[in-house]
């Protein structure tokens, strides 16, 4: 159930009146909140949510731009609450009546939405403004030509985790365990009089002894591993038998989801040691974000990250992750999907696709050949003989690829696409939609003469 204001209804508040608060009309919030196309938002954000069942929602205006401003910001969710309610433009902003001291709702509201929105609402999002911005290019009808430009990249939204290593991960994975054993013991105090053994003290000062060299030596830390897996193997052993013991289970759901994790990390390190390999299939690095996995991108300084890997494109100034993939998989068999993408919107392909090489496969050349897409990529066969006049213009044309490869680092740079802050899969994708919105609200505010 929904409380929801149209913002094209009059409303006779003081609030609402610009001059008995003496607001600056040019601020950006209040721009911003004049441009923004409320209606069609919240049409598209009660999608996710009944309109019959539960108790009266947060106002959804409140939500979408509470989440506008902390990550426009880069403010926690707590700091964005604090600094609305500090702030009577961005209480405008959010259509408040009057202004209000305290907080609008509680920071946990931010923790549940994330969980119910996802990265392809926030595409529509942007699909919204720019239907706004280019209506003239969006066409009704069909197979009337292809117009325009796309342009492909693909790179990774790093998760904020410590980076990994195996023999941390062992180290935190056995210590997790020494916790459960803790708790069952005290369960089980009246039929074992002694606690399992786990030599704690000893493997921390192995752990220790092998952490700390700056530089590492092979043999001593494949010793180190093989330790702290023969811990792991002891604890796990140690944890089922004493559940054996329990006429119930007294562990949790998040407790034996944990106990699960540790045991398919184990066995995966220990799949790898035997092996001596440095690889496995969905191999897990973070104990608390086991969806996250490495992700080899070949870049300068920093060959393997840790998150999801996204297929972006850009067209018109406006980005859109048409693929979130949390394994990593070949982006050329994204160019069908985004060019079908942009198809859905405009009416019709574009004209022209500017890829890197790793787009340019057989199969991706004949379809675009057959739907009349020109790419940038270098022609198969022996060189043909080019005029000045075709070398600047391929120049050129490889040149204004570059604009998506400034857009993916403003949205890690300004934005935090390189520190994803959630932790779980769904609030992962949603953190991550949100910040490519964020990235397209600034280009709508520029193609409206303001900045944010």
């Amino acid at each position: 159930m929904f409380n929801y204001t149209s913002q094209y209804q009059t409303k006779i508040t003081e609030f609402n009146n610009l001059y008995s608060l003496e607001l600056d009309q040019s601020n950006r919030w209040i721009q911003l909140g004049f441009h923004l196309p409320w209606d069609t938002l919240v049409k598209i954000y009660r999608s996710k949510f009944s309109e019959k069942q539960g108790c009266p929602a947060t106002n959804p205006r409140w939500i979408l731009g509470g989440l506008i401003i902390k990550h426009l910001l880069n403010l926690s969710d707590e700091e964005t609450l604090q600094t609305i309610s500090e702030n009577p433009y961005m209480q405008f902003f959010l259509d408040c009546n009057t202004f209000c001291p305290d907080f609008l709702f509680s920071p946990t509201v931010f923790v549940d939405i994330r969980k119910r929105l996802g990265n392809e609402i926030f595409n529509q999002f942007s699909d919204e403004l720019i239907k706004i911005c280019f209506p003239q290019k969006i066409s009704s009808e069909k197979g009337g030509g292809n117009k325009g430009e796309l342009k492909l990249d693909a790179t990774v939204a790093d998760q904020y985790i410590q980076y990994p290593n195996d023999l941390g991960l062992l180290n935190d994975a056995r210590k997790k365990t020494e916790e459960i054993i803790d708790e069952l013991f005290e369960k089980l105090s009246d039929k074992l009089k002694v606690k399992p053994r786990t030599y704690r003290k000893v493997a921390h000062k192995k752990y220790m002894a092998e952490a700390k060299k700056r530089q590492k030596n092979k043999s001593t830390l494949r010793v180190a591993i093989r330790y702290m897996l023969n811990c792991l193997d002891r604890n796990i052993l140690s944890i089922n038998k004493m559940l054996d013991m329990l006429d119930e289970n007294p562990l949790s759901y998040n407790q034996m989801r944990q106990f699960w994790i540790l045991q398919t990390l184990n066995n995966q390190q220990r799949e790898m040691y035997r092996k001596k390999e440095n690889r496995c299939d969905d191999r897990i690095v973070s104990i608390s974000q086991p969806h996250v996995r490495p992700i080899v991108r070949g870049k300068q300084g920093k060959n393997v990250e840790f998150g999801s890997k996204l297929g972006l494109s850009l067209a018109n100034g406006f980005v859109k992750a048409d693929t979130l993939s949390w394994n990593a998989y070949n982006e050329c068999n994204d160019l069908k999907i985004q060019a079908e993408a942009y198809k859905s919107l405009y009416g019709y392909y574009p004209e022209l696709i500017l890829i890197d090489k790793i787009y340019a496969t057989n199969e991706n050349r004949t379809w675009c050949k057959e739907n009349g897409i020109r790419l940038s990529a270098t022609p198969k066969g022996r060189p043909k003989k080019q005029s000045a006049y075709q070398k600047a213009k391929s120049r050129k044309e490889y040149g204004r690829r570059n604009q998506i490869e400034g857009k993916i680092g403003q949205s890690k740079q300004a934005f935090g696409l390189n520190q994803i802050k959630a932790k779980l899969k769904n609030t992962s994708e949603t953190w991550i939609g949100l910040i490519l919105f964020i990235a397209n609200i600034v280009k709508f505010a520029e193609l409206h003469n303001f900045s944010i």
